[in-house]
């Protein structure tokens, strides 16, 4: 769908800012798919980031600070994410073998198990939603990241 159709506008100061607008709507309806899916397994975007996050370290531990860098939405109060997650026992909390003071995270079977499921279906989602080459694909990538190019 063209964004003139999805927003009922025609006006945009230039094409960057359309392009701008066009960026966060695809964004929005992305997220609004996966939503959906995730939330037939009790998870927020957020909590499948820090899931999936996890995975990719596991078995290794990972500590708050780290999963808040490597999190997709960085205003995510990670902390609060992981309680819910401990609370619904995906993931559980222990003391660091190097400092006593620090709390890491590490997966449990159960956070593995559902991580898998609702990974399928969100790749699912993605390869019924996002029909483009992978050549496209990759010169997309090379737009958003020369885009992001002044991000800290």
């Amino acid at each position: 769908m063209k964004l003139e159709q999805a927003i009922k506008s025609t006006n945009f100061r230039n094409g960057i800012h359309k392009a701008g607008l066009n960026i966060l709507y695809t964004a929005w309806w992305l997220k609004t798919l996966m939503s959906k899916e995730l939330k037939e397994y009790g998870l927020t975007h957020e909590q499948y980031n820090v899931l999936r996050i996890l995975k990719g370290k596991h078995p290794e531990k990972i500590c708050v600070k780290e999963i808040a860098c490597r999190m997709i939405e960085k205003s995510s109060n990670v902390p609060r994410i992981i309680d819910r997650l401990e609370t619904k026992k995906l993931v559980q909390r222990i003391t660091s073998d190097n400092d006593k003071r620090e709390t890491v995270i590490i997966l449990t079977k159960a956070g593995i198990n559902i991580l898998q499921h609702s990974t399928d279906r969100i790749n699912k989602i993605m390869d019924d939603s996002i029909h483009i080459s992978d050549k496209k694909a990759a010169l997309l990538n090379q737009i958003l990241e020369e885009i992001r190019a002044l991000e800290n």
